[in-house]
C-alpha cells in the first residue's frame, strides 16, 4: 500500500498525488489505441471494484481525457461521493468521434470541453488539465488558442493547474512558461524525454509519466514501473489497467525511494 508520506506535490501547487496514478483510456475505449492485446470495456461494478481497491491500495490520482469515449462520464458517476479524496486530470485538444480521434485546439472546443468535462465529472473544478498534443507541438503551442483559452479558465477558478501532454522533447519547452505540469513519456527502452524532466527539474514544473510499461509491451513491469517512479524529477507514474491483480502486483513491487 501506499502511504500519503510518499505522496508527491505537483509542481508548485499544494496538491499530493500518489506516484503511481491510474490510467482511464480502458475505462471507455479499445479501438484505435496500441495495446498489445484487445480487451472488453468494462461495466460499472468491475470499475466500481477496481477504483475501490486503488484507494484501499493508498492510489489518489486518476488520469482521463475526452478522447477516451465514456470515461469522463463513468468516473463522475462511481467518484461521485468520493470526489474530495480524488485527484482528476483530464485533457483538451483530442476527442473521439465515430471511433477515431479528431484534434480541435481552438478557444471554442477548449471552452466547450472543459464545460463538457465539469458537467461530465461531476465536479466544480477540474484539479489539472493538459493538452492533448497531436505531436504537432510548435504549432499547438505557438499558433494555436488552446494554451491562452486555458489560463482565462484557470483564471475563472475552473482548472487549477494547466499542463501539457507531447510528443517533442524540443517543441515541449516552448509551453515552459505557459504550463504547470507535463506529461512524458519515459521507459527503459524510450529515454529521449530526459532533457525534458531535467528542465521542468529546473523550472519547478511537476511531471506525470506516460508509457512507462511502453503501452503494455514492457517484460519487466516491476523494474520499469520503479524506474520510472524514482527517475529523479518524476510526480507521479500513470498505469492504464482494468485488472485488479496487475494493479496489486503494480503497488506491492513498488521500491519507493
Amino acid at each position: 500500500m501506499i502511504s500519503k508520506r510518499n505522496y508527491r506535490t505537483l509542481g508548485e501547487s499544494d496538491i499530493l498525488v500518489s506516484p503511481i496514478g491510474l490510467g482511464s483510456v480502458k475505462f471507455g475505449r479499445n479501438t484505435g489505441v496500441k495495446y498489445p492485446e484487445a480487451f472488453a470495456i468494462p461495466d460499472d461494478d468491475d470499475l466500481k471494484a477496481l477504483l475501490d481497491l486503488a484507494r484501499e491500495l493508498g492510489i489518489n490520482y486518476i488520469d482521463t481525457a475526452p478522447a477516451y469515449a465514456d470515461s469522463e462520464t463513468k468516473l463522475g458517476k462511481l467518484l461521485a461521493h468520493s470526489r474530495d479524496y480524488w485527484c482528476l486530470s483530464t485533457k483538451v485538444g483530442e476527442y473521439y468521434q465515430s471511433g477515431r480521434s479528431h484534434y480541435d485546439f481552438s478557444a471554442a472546443a477548449t471552452q466547450t470541453s472543459i464545460e463538457a468535462s465539469l458537467k461530465n465529472l461531476r465536479t466544480d473544478v477540474l484539479d489539472l488539465v493538459f493538452v492533448h498534443s497531436d505531436g504537432d507541438d510548435e504549432r499547438v503551442i505557438t499558433q494555436t488558442d488552446v494554451l491562452e483559452s486555458l489560463q482565462n479558465l484557470k483564471d475563472k477558478g475552473l482548472i487549477k493547474l494547466i499542463g501539457y501532454s507531447g510528443k517533442s522533447e524540443t517543441e515541449c519547452l516552448l509551453a515552459m512558461n505557459y504550463v504547470d505540469i507535463f506529461m512524458i513519456t519515459l521507459n527503459e527502452q524510450d529515454q529521449s524525454q530526459v532533457p525534458l524532466i531535467q528542465a521542468c527539474q529546473q523550472y519547478n514544473k511537476g511531471v506525470v509519466i506516460k508509457k512507462a510499461l511502453a503501452s503494455g509491451y514492457s517484460t519487466d513491469t516491476n523494474a520499469a514501473l520503479n524506474f520510472a517512479v524514482n527517475f529523479p524529477g518524476v510526480t507521479s507514474v500513470i498505469v492504464g489497467t482494468i485488472n485488479p491483480d496487475h494493479l496489486k502486483e503494480n503497488v506491492t513491487g513498488l521500491v519507493a525511494e
